[in-house]
């Protein structure tokens, strides 16, 4: 059979089981195994439809975990989601299945090595979530997945849970088919939504043990299920807070209103001086890395399909926003952007309160684009906005975490293989695409191990992730363990 070599064993089923699960996927004529697509696609298939209710109901209770990384009182949650994680590895045929501890929450490693001469994927994925809030706008509680009009509502149900767990019931698959093509190994952390910053701890201090070819992420997002899609890229981030300060306690507004400087007033001017009429960002030096992309990439790029008017009753929006002189696809896949995340201050309970706040806040992100860096942008947007507060506030930048741009080869074997895998799920091929969103450990993969990623993602853009009623389509997490089989496979021969 084209690309198949049989594991040492299929974890705890026994002789006569592997006998019957043989039998039943592996029809034999001549004494030879077919080895065509179609009977991959067979076995894959029947695999799924034998066990569709039970995969369903595993990620069910993964979802039920409020695994929330931001918040310390979710502490209790997060681990129990790691141990969940690790048992399914070892359920699934996973050896050396560890939740290895970190100075934060730990990152759950497993592998199955069949051949050391063999190639070998490394399957990365995060098992924390965003916050819930605001609670008030779910439909049905965050943590208690509900499924309507086919898709799965929960928080994680696409980012990251349902998505990487599809990996987890992927490999169940080959090791229960004996189909596994090559070696793969996982590593599954619990603070990628908090920046990641004790996995690079651990990539960098496990260099030997993650030895691999290539890295393999599901934690993106497709065009849609009729256009499927690759990203080919990611944006980095800069994420900072900022607080403006004024007088040294509250003030009746009615007796200090007019004499003494409002700093939610004073925050909402500066933060509206960071973009100029053009929604261009107003900060120094800001583009000085950005690199254009030639006419012929921004027409490769724009020839994805795009329905503007679908795009807007989607969000209920009457307009596009955004940097003048640029599409959609480009001003969220290739340009860089600035955004408020968050704004407060003073009085923000019901009823009212005549108050002028001695304080304001807000949480600002930066998407950042090839060549920049966050570290120059953090300092860039540091500079400035201390330069631009008036004398009569105070002025504090606290930076949180960040993460680098990257984009991935499309002429790699790992991409290729990918491609072929999406086609053959799908029937057509895949469109490469730019994704908007940051995934930090991407650059330090490539920095520390060496290694370029496949960003094969099964998400869609309006699936609301980190936003209430959150979901993931039944279709997609079915598909995704139908395709992600292949790309081993193909893998596995385009390696050879």
């Amino acid at each position: 059979m084209v690309g198949y070599y049989p594991p040492k064993d299929l974890g705890e089923a026994s002789q006569s089981h592997k006998k019957n699960l043989r039998l039943k996927y592996y029809p034999q004529i001549n004494n030879t195994i077919f080895a065509s697509n179609t009977f991959t696609m067979q076995v894959i298939k029947q695999y799924i439809e034998d066990n569709k209710q039970r995969l369903l109901d595993e990620l069910f209770e993964l979802l039920r975990f409020p695994s929330v990384s931001a918040d310390p009182k979710y502490k209790a949650d997060v681990l129990n989601a790691a141990d969940y994680v690790a048992k399914k590895l070892t359920d699934a045929g996973a050896d050396k299945v560890e939740v290895c501890q970190t100075a934060g929450y730990p990152i759950v490693y497993g592998e199955k090595i069949i051949d050391a001469a063999l190639p070998t994927v490394l399957v990365y994925g995060h098992y924390d979530v965003q916050p819930a809030d605001p609670l008030e706008l779910w439909k049905t509680p965050p943590f208690e997945p509900t499924i309507r009009d086919g898709k799965i509502y929960a928080r994680g149900a696409c980012d990251d849970k349902g998505q990487f767990y599809m990996h987890v019931k992927a490999f169940e698959l080959m090791m229960q088919t004996d189909t596994l093509p090559c070696n793969i190994k996982f590593m599954i952390e619990g603070e990628e939504e908090v920046g990641s910053n004790n996995l690079s701890i651990f990539v960098k201090q496990n260099k030997e043990r993650l030895k691999a070819d290539v890295v393999l992420i599901s934690d993106t997002s497709m065009i849609s299920m009729e256009h499927p899609s690759l990203e080919t890229g990611l944006r980095g981030l800069s994420y900072l807070e900022v607080e403006v300060t004024g007088p040294n306690r509250d003030l009746h507004s009615g007796v200090y209103g007019g004499a003494v400087a409002n700093p939610a007033t004073i925050l909402a001017k500066m933060i509206a001086s960071l973009h100029d009429d053009d929604n261009h960002i107003a900060i120094p030096g800001f583009y000085d890395d950005v690199t254009e992309l030639t006419e012929t990439e921004r027409v490769e790029l724009n020839a994805a399909p795009y329905d503007e008017e679908e795009y807007k009753m989607d969000l209920d929006i009457a307009e596009v926003w955004g940097e003048k002189g640029y599409t959609t696809f480009e001003r969220t896949g290739t340009r860089p952007t600035l955004e408020v995340n968050g704004i407060w201050g003073g009085y923000i309970g019901e009823g009212a309160k005549t108050v002028l706040p001695s304080k304001a806040s807000a949480k600002i992100s930066m998407r950042l684009v090839p060549n920049q860096t966050s570290e120059k942008i953090t300092q860039l947007f540091t500079d400035h906005f201390l330069k631009i507060a008036p004398p009569f506030v105070k002025v504090k930048v606290t930076p949180h975490h960040g993460g680098e741009p990257v984009v991935t080869p499309t002429d790699s074997i790992a991409y290729k293989a990918a491609q072929k895998a999406i086609a053959e799920a799908f029937g057509k091929q895949p469109i490469p695409t730019r994704g908007g969103g940051s995934i930090p450990i991407v650059a330090l993969f490539e920095a520390e191990l060496g290694l370029k990623t496949v960003l094969m993602g099964f998400g869609l853009d309006s699936d609301a992730l980190h936003s209430p009623n959150e979901k993931y389509d039944i279709f997609n997490y079915y598909k995704g363990i139908e395709t992600i089989p292949l790309f081993h496979k193909y893998f596995a021969e385009l390696s050879k």
